[in-house]
């Protein structure tokens, strides 16, 4: 049996929103110089916080940010993927994970961003999941 701990989080996440995203969509866990040619794009990082029950169960706190071009599109995808990760991510399993239960505190909202050619709305989400057995 996997160990608390034993699973990206991130990298879990970022598959399973890129599933659901599509193809039109890039999720990954940093931004580079090229995001201007890469919107929508979605970063998806573990923060430093959250705890677990020192068994299986992690409750990681997760920030999901969409950069996009309009406030109005990023402000409807950030939406959209607040609906699939309170909605559809509990009980969704990978390979690797089993995820739970899901909040999002604070929901989307506008975060400032350097670069005035795009937008950023990002939420951060706890995020309960086990390792598969």
């Amino acid at each position: 049996m996997a160990a608390v701990g034993s699973v990206d989080i991130e990298l879990e996440l970022i598959k399973w929103l890129q599933a659901k995203a599509g193809a039109d969509v890039i999720v990954r866990d940093e931004v580079d110089n090229h995001l201007l040619d890469e919107l929508p794009t979605v970063q998806v990082q573990r923060l430093p916080a959250g705890d677990d029950d020192g068994f299986r169960l992690d409750r990681a706190l997760v920030d999901v940010d969409v950069y996009h071009s309009t406030r109005a599109a990023a402000i409807g995808l950030a939406a959209q993927i607040r609906g699939w990760l309170l909605q559809d991510l509990p009980g969704a399993s990978t390979d690797a994970v089993v995820f739970g239960r899901v909040s999002s505190n604070p929901p989307p909202a506008v975060r400032p961003y350097e670069n005035t050619a795009l937008r950023r709305v990002g939420a951060t989400y706890q995020i309960h999941s086990h390792p598969v057995s």
